[in-house]
């Protein structure tokens, strides 16, 4: 089984922005990797994993972890693919950098239209899960 992270999707409101701001970065730099100061000491367990991101104090989507690769800059990018998941809405508080997620506490991938799911704001979809709807 595959280790995963979460990581704070900073200046995001929904999954409908961070999969346009993805969908740019790869464009624009040929790939989509992000940035980290150091490379995590488990990152051999991490590759088939998932990089689980956080928008408003919820883990709402994943994006598959492909690889690590040094940069020239001493930095380690983590290398993702472009195809952002959505998942089933889970609490989770706000932390710095980002933090080992084990397969058995991540959330499913979410069954439906990823469509709709897009279009709503983090906070309504938070709601919705509270009551059970989503």
């Amino acid at each position: 089984m595959p280790l995963n992270m979460t990581k704070i999707a900073f200046r995001i409101d929904s999954f409908a922005e961070l999969r346009e701001r993805l969908e740019a970065r790869a464009a624009a730099e040929g790939g989509l990797f992000h940035s980290t100061r150091y490379r995590p000491k488990r990152h051999e367990e991490m590759v088939g994993g998932s990089l689980y991101w956080i928008i408003a104090h919820r883990i709402m989507a994943r994006s598959e972890i492909l690889g690590f690769k040094e940069a020239p800059d001493g930095r380690t990018h983590i290398l993702l693919s472009p195809k952002l998941i959505p998942v089933r809405s889970r609490a989770k508080r706000a932390h710095q950098g980002w933090r080992y997620l084990e397969e058995n506490d991540a959330p499913p991938d979410l069954d439906g239209d990823e469509d709709a799911m897009a279009e709503m704001p983090a906070h309504m979809i938070g709601e919705l899960t509270k009551l059970g709807l989503v």
